[in-house]
């Protein structure tokens, strides 16, 4: 398939992606480590606007430098050259206006469910009363159906409920930008298709602007205003970006009968198992 969907007259280079807002910003971005055999190229130039408020999904396969670009939006890495900027202020560091959301939970495990999202609240607005923060942390465990689980801990917990936990904990701080690292790839499919119901739900109420690495095409199809389609490392960049034609709010049936869906699916197919085939096929 060489030509674009009929379905989108969208699919630009990722230099044309929205700019007008300037909300996020990867300008220029490199990312080079040193190594024995010299230096190794992971990503290398790399361009995007993300608009405030958007819900952008990235996809490609391992080693294409995914996970090292949200990295740095988060602050937890930095570029070799270049910058990712917010409200045209360079990432420097960690900030709790940017949340992580890890495949792994990531929760304390001799805490409760609780005590996990009250830890963060608690470090993010030292200068609330105790019964603010305790009012805040059952707000968001209630909004992601938790709320008779919150005395339980991890391991009393499914995946799914640790997943709800890990967002409760995220959202509680009131990020601008949520950062999640392929938060279903862990779940079952039929608790993954409900965790992105609810994450859906949970964004259209909070409406951070969302970030998300996937190997699943049809979940970023479900989820995403555009998916960013990354090339091949080393040297990855991205290579298009794929505009979602969707309305909101979405129904997944609804969206699955669209023949756009399978036009857009197919390409995304294209791109990545043929014009970019890797030797490690993604799942």
């Amino acid at each position: 398939m060489n030509a674009t969907p009929a379905a989108t007259s969208n699919l630009t280079d990722s230099s044309l992606a929205p700019s007008s807002t300037h909300f996020l910003e990867f300008d220029g971005v490199s990312k080079i480590y040193p190594t024995p055999k010299g230096p190794y190229t992971v990503l290398e130039d790399v361009n995007l606007t993300v608009n405030e408020g958007e819900f952008v999904c990235l996809i490609g396969h391992s080693g294409c430098g995914k996970s090292t670009l949200l990295n740095m939006v988060s602050g937890l890495n930095q570029p070799t050259a270049g910058q990712v900027k917010l409200h045209n202020q360079r990432i420097t560091e960690p900030g709790p206006e940017r949340m992580v959301i890890f495949q792994n939970y990531c929760l304390l495990p001799w805490k409760t469910a609780y005590e996990n999202v009250y830890l963060a609240v608690e470090q993010v607005y030292p200068n609330k009363s105790a019964q603010e923060r305790k009012e805040i942390t059952l707000e968001h465990l209630e909004m992601v159906g938790l709320s008779e689980a919150i005395h339980k801990k991890p391991d009393q917990l499914s995946g799914g409920m640790k997943q709800r936990v890990a967002i409760a904990r995220a959202l509680a701080t009131r990020p601008e930008v949520l950062i999640m690292d392929e938060p279903f790839g862990a779940l079952d499919p039929i608790t993954r298709e409900e965790m992105q119901e609810e994450l859906l739900k949970i964004w259209i109420d909070h409406r951070a602007t969302v970030l998300m690495i996937t190997h699943d095409i049809d979940e970023a199809l479900f989820l995403a205003d555009r998916l960013v389609m990354m090339t091949n490392g080393p040297s990855a960049h991205i290579g298009e970006v794929l505009e979602i034609p969707f309305e909101r709010p979405r129904q997944r049936a609804q969206v699955m009968k669209d023949p756009r869906y399978y036009e857009l699916r197919n390409y995304a197919l294209d791109f990545l198992f043929r014009r970019f085939a890797h030797d490690d096929a993604m799942e």
